[in-house]
């Protein structure tokens, strides 16, 4: 399962969550002040200065970039 963590008026967070589409992965979108808290996002993802940033199964991958280089992987 992935899980994008993002915030309002971001392309990268838009481009994750298409990328996660286009390749039929199944996803959950988080973003900021909806679903979390900054709090939680610096305990989750401690020095973690751009959106989005994202998990695979738990484990942290990155940012969207990340995210391309996972599926090219598959």
């Amino acid at each position: 399962m992935i899980e994008i963590y993002g915030k309002d008026n971001c392309p990268y967070c838009d481009m994750a969550k298409g990328l996660a589409t286009r390749n039929n992965a199944e996803f959950v979108y988080k973003q900021l002040d909806v679903d979390y808290g900054f709090a939680e996002l610096r305990e989750k993802f401690p020095g973690a200065r751009t959106f989005p940033q994202i998990t695979v199964d738990g484990e942290r991958i990155g940012g969207y970039s990340d995210l391309e280089e996972y599926f090219n992987g598959l």
